[in-house]
């Protein structure tokens, strides 16, 4: 089996050779750390991302491809307002103002937000989620060729579905996205419509161009470490009516393997979002609140589809602790419906020996050693 038959067998419970093997991928720091390890220096050139070069090289298979402009199109320009020895402050594509370190590495700290109205919305946002600008329907048509040549290869090919709060969060920050919900609700369900009428009108074009999909996938990072948020209530009212109709829409294309992407403690959301027809969770972050793979499946039995829930902190630990998870996850492994991988991406405490003891076990444990490549050896 190629990896995009595997995957799409694995995903409907369907006999299968081996689970997949693949990564979420790595941060920028852990790349130049595993180069001073032992990581050829042509896989170091570009650093972070998904990097399925860095997972083939191990002996894995690659990654999924994903296709669909959906965001905010064009993108703003990037500003550079200030910049010295230790740290620049500038503007990035979304209109956030961000002050970054060149000394030390840290997220970026977050001085100030675009959108704040309903004027700066209409000024700098709304118009470019126009599902019928030029440059998006030109866009679409180069998705829909782009589909047609790339699923005639080996990899699986995911429709974006975008994002609705995720993405207006990043627009004016968690807080004031919070606030924005009992100061001007009208203005938030306008912000929802929009972006979800520009999602759905690409993605139907896509789909009725003939592009051909094994699953859809979409990002929203709405929970931190206590839950979600936005309140379930408001979940409900605003963002469920949009999850139906995308999710309607492609399961009306063949489409039944549908994710979000959310960081956090989902745990409030997975039956919302099941119930709007989103099947499949990623990445499971496990974090200090115990999110547990295995736990949600005895929970909500098959219908729930997990890509992610191996803890990222345990490949920091040691050989011992590696095996131990490894083994623990096997019976989801061996039941389907699931593809074990790291529940972010890989950050630099990781030594590069551990990773690849991750790999050589979960090739044995997981797959037998049936139709994996070699794992290579560092000193």
């Amino acid at each position: 089996m190629n990896f995009k038959e595997r995957f799409n067998a694995t995903m409907h419970y369907q006999p299968v050779d081996r689970v997949p093997l693949m990564d979420f991928g790595f941060w920028n720091e852990t790349i130049p750390e595993w180069e001073a390890q032992g990581l050829p220096a042509e896989l170091a050139k570009w650093g972070g991302g998904n990097r399925w070069d860095i997972t083939k090289w191990m002996g894995m298979d690659g990654g999924w491809n994903t296709y669909g402009p959906v965001g905010m199109m064009p993108a703003m320009e990037t500003q550079v307002i200030e910049e010295t020895a230790e740290y620049v402050v500038y503007r990035d594509s979304t209109g956030v103002l961000l002050k970054e370190s060149r000394t030390s590495r840290s997220i970026p700290l977050y001085l100030d937000w675009l959108l704040k109205d309903r004027a700066t919305w209409e000024e700098h946002f709304k118009w470019r989620f126009d599902p019928d600008m030029p440059e998006r329907r030109k866009a679409i048509a180069e998705t829909i060729e782009a589909v047609d040549r790339d699923g005639k290869g080996s990899d699986p090919l995911c429709l974006n579905i975008g994002s609705r709060y995720g993405w207006i969060r990043n627009f004016m920050g968690a807080e004031n996205v919070s606030l924005l919900l009992y100061d001007d609700p009208a203005l938030f369900e306008e912000m929802v419509a929009t972006i979800g009428d520009c999602i759905y009108a690409v993605c139907r074009r896509i789909l009725e161009g003939g592009a051909k999909f094994d699953f859809a996938g979409g990002w929203e990072d709405m929970c931190y470490n206590a839950g979600p948020l936005i309140s379930p209530t408001h979940f409900k009212q605003y963002l469920v009516p949009q999850y139906q109709r995308i999710c309607d829409l492609c399961r009306s294309h063949g489409i039944d393997v549908i994710w979000t992407d959310c960081d956090g403690k989902i745990d409030d959301l997975i039956p919302l979002w099941l119930g709007a027809g989103l099947n499949c969770m990623f990445p499971l972050e496990i974090g200090t609140w115990g999110a547990d793979p295995i736990k949600y499946r005895r929970q909500y039995g098959k219908e729930l589809l997990i890509i992610g829930g191996f803890d990222k902190h345990i490949l920091a630990q040691g050989p011992r602790q590696i095996e131990a998870e490894i083994v623990r996850l096997k019976p989801l492994v061996d039941e389907g419906g699931y593809i074990p991988l790291c529940d972010h991406r890989v950050p630099p405490d990781v030594s590069l020996a551990n990773y690849l003891h991750y790999v050589r076990e979960a090739k044995e444990i997981w797959c037998a050693n049936r139709n994996v490549g070699p794992t290579p050896n560092v000193a």
